[in-house]
């Protein structure tokens, strides 16, 4: 089920004897195989980590925005007709601005889905939590906490999908006792706080805002 500003309804989780807990997600369709479509499809990088350095070429996207809609868009905008887009491009783009357009695409996405979530929600963002693959990413990571003005943490243990499945079955089987029980054995990596002031960072945010709208309706 849609929310009013297109995130989904969905079960965090249940345990036994307890109401189950649910959660706003907001599902975006490309965001690490952006780096691997830059890999594969058009060859910039020979792994997927080297995206970071080729990125750090550059101290900016060099007006460069790129909208990963390879099969639409999904949340909050839910546009199966859009398809993806580089706009900006003048002759000064080279391989390390479109890098560091890829790699912000993911933050950009983020922040749609933390504005959507505040705004279902009325609960204000005070800082991130990230798992995933893509957090070992120190750039992203920065631009993730610059974009939003929250402090951006990475865990130590990063995957944690994985992770909760093991404490689920830990709490089933009374290796852990309870959920705070599991809270406290969380333990946080690095923390990255924002370093933007907020004009730019509503520039920016207000171009990818731009560079979106002309994805739609490629896709009859």
């Amino acid at each position: 089920m849609l929310s009013r500003n297109g995130l989904l309804t969905t079960v965090c989780y249940a345990l036994p004897d307890v109401p189950p807990v649910y959660a706003l997600e907001g599902s975006i369709a490309v965001t690490g195989s952006l780096v691997q479509w830059l890999r594969d499809n058009l060859g910039l990088i020979r792994d997927a980590s080297e995206v970071e350095l080729l990125a750090r070429t550059v101290d900016d996207n060099g007006g460069a925005y790129f909208v990963p809609a390879f099969s639409g868009l999904f949340a909050p905008y839910w546009r199966p007709d859009a398809r993806g887009a580089i706009v900006g491009l003048t002759r000064y783009v080279n391989r390390g601005h479109l890098a560091r357009a890829a790699l912000e695409a993911t933050a950009f996405q983020t922040r749609e889905v933390v504005d959507a979530m505040y705004a279902d929600s009325g609960v204000r963002l005070t800082s991130l939590k990230v798992d995933g693959g893509m957090v070992v990413n120190d750039l992203l990571m920065q631009f993730q906490a610059d974009l939003l003005g929250v402090p951006v943490v990475r865990p130590v243990v990063a995957e944690t999908t994985a992770l909760g499945a093991a404490y689920a079955a830990g709490l089933a089987v009374g290796f852990w006792s309870s959920t705070d029980e599991i809270r406290a054995n969380w333990a946080a990596d690095r923390t990255w706080t924002p370093a933007m002031d907020a004009t730019e960072r509503d520039a920016r945010y207000s171009e990818w805002k731009k560079a979106v709208t002309r994805t739609f309706d490629w896709a009859g």
